[in-house]
């Protein structure tokens, strides 16, 4: 009988559907590091990542000034936030711990809010791994108060506050939300009238709906407050009055002595919130209030003795998108900061899953959970998002710092945009990535000692204050459409935009069936087809939403045509953000210096790139950007990254090089196990 000829190809299949039918063998642990064991495609030799170095290349030039502040703290103790406190108490702690630092450590924050913001964003992250009230706290003063001062004001009100709010002893607020109107700044009902005979302001608050409300520092300790009111000048033709739009006034709330609500304003307090209850957030009422003409914070626009008014902006949209323009700094600190915050969570959950063993196989040594694919699909895409973050994050810093330098249009532009943007889906994924970690460490992690449950409640607010976050994504789309607009009647990109120049021509000409399916590993890993696929994804969205707004319009209006495209706008706004977030991570790798840093660098980006594609595959399926075989090989492909990442997670955390106190979860802390744990909850 003749032997048949081997098919290889079938022999593969069967291979492929034993291995099916019989998983286990192909998964037993090793013996010597617990480890699952991975298909032999997926055994390479780990990466030797110099963490040292690594974390030197994250960290930048302000660890100094941090490690200031967490010295600082260190050596005092009772300032230390306690897990279990009340609102009031945590109040008084968070004024005590903010006095501390200025008054006896000698911090100076609005010098820095003046002459070097990356440095005040880098103690505010201090502060913050404290506790997330004080840097909110401070800024309110400093970036609130105190920024609103320096930026909407002119040297006569940098002469007057100046010192006064860096050194604490003229506390303050920040008075634009109202219990009607929060996104809406527009909208706003506060009223300043000019009364020329007495050359004073009149803040009164016409209706409930006008009670300031969620006022930081208001409650308890605020002195001043700088109040956005509708702008009203008596017309002397017509016996009635212009509106001039909102304006920002300083506005004294208490008595500088006996601290006591001065006539006219009526203070409540919020109460307790969700979180950030170390906060004093009140609400403020103006009954006939009277402030000199000087108070008006006039860089846009000013008041003559007889009632005149000029700005050197031509319209009051003009002077409205001025006088907001300047207060980009907080979504710049609320991005950076939020950042912070997923590096502790993911630290967290990250070395409990390396110390945590559950299950395994019959008569073997328990698995660690991070060696479980779910683990590893929770957790690794997410620590490479943060590494993302971080670059993405710390360009922006330093293009808003170049901006407040040089107060170059193009920049000032550019980080308008970026910051809504960056601060809209960088906080928003955050606060879906705690509830995350927290659900990684199990019950564990629902203890408060283990920080998760203060960490989400508090950052929270991040997704809502200095711009709800929808609102800042259609803020990013509108921007898109202009620029889309503006391509095709001629115009130039502004800077944030101009791979739309190139992207958008590739859009408009088919894909290429070639290349569309194209599954080699380094084809996928090359960074420009990483980068060429985002953008192609965000010029689509663009070009498609552009005509479906230009449709509904004609027949629903402005107004109408943009919410029917609501969800695409916001779509193409946060696949815009990722194309950015994408392009500042690959520039990161490529300009970092350590071969062995770089190295690891060039493994998270690929996982992030990858694993972003992979999560929209249906829309690159769609316009056969991707063909079949290429979309099993990028989700392959991504799957081997997150267990290479996995082998290197350790150090990746460590790398961000956290103050000790930020990471001390029990169940985070692997050298003592479970030990301090149980020593918490009272076992000796």
């Amino acid at each position: 009988m003749q032997t048949p000829t081997p098919n290889p190809e079938a022999e593969r299949r069967i291979r492929n559907l034993t291995q099916h039918l019989n998983p286990l063998p192909r998964q037993l642990l090793s013996a010597t590091n617990h480890h699952l064991a991975i298909e032999p495609c997926a055994a390479k030799t780990k990466l030797n990542v110099d963490t040292s170095s690594l974390s030197s290349y994250m960290s930048g030039k302000h660890k100094d000034i941090q490690e200031k502040v967490i010295n600082y703290f260190n050596a005092n103790p009772h300032l230390q936030t306690p897990i279990e406190i009340s609102k009031d108490d945590h109040r008084e702690l968070c004024m005590k711990q903010l006095v501390g630092l200025v008054k006896d450590a000698g911090f100076r924050p609005l010098n820095y809010v003046l002459h070097d913001p990356s440095t005040y964003f880098a103690i505010l992250e201090a502060v913050g791994s404290y506790d997330m009230s004080l840097s909110v706290k401070m800024g309110v003063q400093y970036s609130l108060w105190g920024g609103s001062v320096l930026n909407l004001g002119t040297q006569k009100h940098k002469d007057k506050y100046f010192d006064g709010i860096n050194n604490l002893d003229y506390p303050g607020c920040f008075a634009m939300t109202e219990l009607h109107h929060g996104s809406n700044v527009q909208g706003l009902q506060t009223v300043a009238t000019f009364d020329p005979i007495t050359d004073e302001f009149i803040i009164d608050t016409p209706n409930d709906g006008a009670i300031k409300w969620w006022i930081g520092n208001a409650a308890l300790h605020g002195k001043f407050a700088t109040v956005f009111a509708r702008l009203k000048l008596p017309n002397y033709d017509t016996k009635g009055v212009s509106d001039m739009g909102v304006h920002a006034f300083i506005v004294p709330i208490r008595d500088m002595e006996t601290h006591q609500p001065l006539p006219g304003i009526e203070i409540q307090d919020c109460g307790h919130k969700v979180g950030l209850n170390g906060v004093d957030n009140g609400a403020l009422r103006f009954r006939s209030v009277r402030i000199p003409r000087d108070n008006l914070l006039n860089r846009f626009g000013d008041v003559s003795r007889d009632g005149k008014y000029t700005s050197t902006l031509p319209s009051e949209n003009k002077r409205f998108a001025a006088t907001l323009g300047e207060l980009v700094g907080g979504r710049v600190g609320l991005a950076y900061s939020s950042v912070s915050v997923l590096k502790v969570a993911a630290t967290i959950a990250i070395r409990y899953s390396l110390l945590r063993q559950q299950f395994g196989p019959l008569n073997q040594p328990e698995v660690r959970i991070l060696d479980y694919q779910s683990q590893q699909h929770k957790l690794m895409p997410m620590l490479a998002s943060t590494y993302a973050f971080h670059f993405a994050t710390t360009n922006l810093l330093d293009k808003y710092s170049e901006m407040k330098k040089t107060h170059n249009e193009e920049l000032v532009a550019d980080v308008h945009a970026l910051s809504a943007g960056l601060k809209a889906y960088v906080t928003s994924y955050t606060a879906k990535s705690l509830s995350i970690c927290r659900e990684a460490c199990g019950g564990h992690g629902y203890a408060a000692v283990n920080r998760f449950g203060s960490l989400r409640n508090d950052h929270d607010i991040f997704q809502t204050f200095e711009g709800d976050n929808t609102v800042l994504l259609q803020q990013v789309a509108g921007d898109l459409l202009k620029q889309y607009h503006g391509k095709f009647k001629g115009g130039t990109l502004a800077v944030t935009w101009s791979y739309l120049r190139e992207s958008m021509n590739s859009y408009l000409s088919q894909p290429n069936p070639v290349t569309a399916r194209w599954e080699g590993e380094d084809h996928l890993r090359n960074p420009k087809f990483q980068l060429d696929a985002f953008r192609y994804r965000t010029s689509r969205l663009l070009h498609s939403v552009a005509l479906r707004f230009r449709k509904h319009a004609k027949s629903l209006g402005t107004f109408g045509a943009w919410n029917r495209c609501l969800n695409h706008l916001l779509t193409l706004a946060e696949s815009h953000i990722e194309s950015v977030i994408l392009a500042k991570f690959i520039e990161a790798v490529q300009s970092c210096p350590d071969p062995s840093s770089q190295a690891a660098l060039k493994l998270v980006c690929d996982l992030y790139a990858l694993d972003r594609i992979w999560k929209d595959i249906g829309t690159y399926r769609n316009v056969d950007y991707v063909a079949p075989n290429k979309a099993k090989a990028i989700h392959k492909l991504s799957e081997y990254l997150s267990f290479q990442v996995r082998n290197i997670a350790g150090e990746l955390v460590d790398a961000f090089d956290l103050p000790e106190h930020v990471t001390q979860a029990p169940i985070a802390m692997q050298s003592e196990a479970y030990s301090k744990y149980t020593q918490y909850v009272g076992f000796q």
